[in-house]
Formats: C-alpha cells, structure tokens, sequence
C-alpha cells in the first residue's frame, strides 16, 4: 500500500526532526509521568490548519509537538473489516476532509474498501490511518496515549471491534495497551470490555448515557471508571461528586481556554479540544485565572 509506505518515511524522520523542534521549547512533562499528567485530550488526533476531525497521522505528530500526549482517535470498520481511524461514513464527513470529488463516482456513498480509504488523502495532503499506523505511533512516542471512541461499523458489534484491536495491540506488543484507555457508552459495556481485556484506565462517556447523574456516581464507587460529559451536563456539584467518588473528569469538547478556566474551578480535570493544545493550555493562563460561570 503506497500510503502506508509514505507514513513509515513519515514516523522515520519526524524522530529526526521532532528533538529538535520540541526541546527547546523545555515541555515539563516527562515520559513515564502516566497519562493523569495532562490535561488537554487532542480530539479526533487534534486539529490541524484549522480543520478538526482529520484522526490523521499529521495532526498526531503537529499537536504531539505542541506538548499533547493524549489523543481521542475515532475508530470504524472499512467494507472489508480493517480497523481504521475515521469519524463516520457519511457524505458531510468526506465533504468535510475533501474526498467526495477525489474518489470515483461509483465509490463515494457508503463504507470504502481498506485500500481505497488508505488511498485517498485527507484535505489533499494529510495520511489516513489504520490501527496498525495508530500502534507504530505509540512505539515511537512512548508517552503518548490513545482514548478510543470505537463506533459500530457494518455487521460488526463494537466489543467485535475492540477485539481486533486488543489481538492487534497484543500480537504488536502487549505493553501498549497500558497506554490505550477505552471509552464506553454505557454501564453494561464496562463487564463486556472485561472479558476481552481488563484495561487498567477507562473512561465513561455521557453523550448519549440515559443514566442519571446518581447512578453514573454510583457506577463510578463500584468501577473506578473515569468520566467524561459534555459541557452541557457538567456542573459543580456532579463534578464534585464524581471526584470524590474517585473519578478523573473530563469535559468535551472545548476551543477557548476560557471556557476551559471555568471548568477546571467547577473541578473538571481534562479538558477535550481540537485546536488547544497541552502546551498552549499552560501558556495561557487559563488555569490560574479566577473565572465565573457554567455553574450549577
């Protein structure tokens, strides 16, 4: 596959050149720390020249660069049954990254082949990846971690999918999956993970959960899962709970650090972004401003 031949050059020489165009800037977060660390989850690998949902290998390594270690990457099954990095199938989405008028007219509705997907670049430039792409880039950046949002795709139930990627991370190096922290959609899903593979870190989304805020602080007691909700759902006195109840809380998805600065004095300790990055987080004050707002 000629794309995946580009990416290998890629990763090759962004270990070259990513020393030099990180250290002088002195991150101080050291490798090792564990993903609690940070604060900034890159969403869908991070923006990149102003375009979210890319999940493509440039907007890895750009905001990697930038002082990001966490990275939510969007997961779906081509027609074929690979693992690749994608935020859905549909029209909008391929319109949005710049492929409807680059694919052929016969293969621009429904769920591509691998090889076409692979194929065909992302905003004309940028690299589509698979799982496989996804684990070379936890092998070269040892610091970094991956929070799945695994979404059904064809015939295939979502615990089908986190199988593959659990048999794929463990024939690769089964060390990583310490660095892979999942999300789950609902209270059932958790036991249902657990018998592929007990992740040591996972995380509750809310966006679509029914369950009120009592019985997620529950789940939280029994579990020790982390959260994350939207900023819709988030207010001081659920946050708080979830914090004493042992949770990590996360908030999705936030572009102004601002509004960040609110939710982290509600309590919120992560924040999901596209275009804010660890390093421009920390330089903007935003944590350390007194702020009002999103109360409740």
């Amino acid at each position: 596959m000629k794309n995946k031949a580009v990416l290998t050059f890629a990763i090759f020489l962004s270990l070259i050149i990513l020393p030099v165009a990180i250290w002088p800037h002195g991150s101080k977060k050291q490798a090792g720390t564990g993903y609690a660390a940070y604060r900034i989850v890159a969403h869908a690998m991070g923006g990149i020249d102003g375009h979210p949902y890319t999940n493509a290998f440039e907007a890895f390594v750009a905001n990697y660069e930038k002082g990001t270690r966490l990275f939510e990457t969007d997961l779906l099954l081509t027609s074929d049954e690979r693992l690749v990095a994608r935020h859905e199938w549909t029209q909008n989405m391929s319109k949005l990254l710049n492929q409807w008028d680059t694919l052929p007219a016969d293969k621009r509705e429904g769920v591509p082949a691998y090889a076409d997907f692979m194929d065909t670049p992302i905003l004309d430039i940028y690299s589509a990846m698979d799982w496989d792409t996804v684990l070379d880039l936890l092998e070269h950046y040892p610091d970094a971690y991956i929070v799945t949002d695994i979404k059904k795709s064809g015939s295939k139930s979502i615990m089908d999918e986190f199988e593959m990627l659990v048999d794929a991370t463990q024939k690769r190096d089964p060390a990583l999956l310490n660095r892979i922290i999942p999300q789950i959609y609902n209270r059932p899903m958790l036991e249902q993970l657990n018998q592929i593979y007990a992740f040591p870190e996972v995380i509750y989304t809310l966006y679509e959960s029914p369950d009120s805020d009592e019985q997620v602080i529950d789940f939280v007691e029994q579990t020790g899962v982390n959260i994350t909700m939207p900023v819709s759902r988030a207010n001081k006195n659920f946050i708080s709970k979830l914090k004493d109840a042992g949770a990590r809380v996360y908030v999705h998805t936030l572009n102004e650090p601002d509004d960040i600065g609110k939710l982290y004095r509600l309590g919120a300790d992560g924040f999901y972004s596209d275009f804010i990055s660890e390093d421009e987080l920390e330089k903007s004050g935003a944590l350390r401003r007194i702020s009002w707002g999103f109360g409740g």
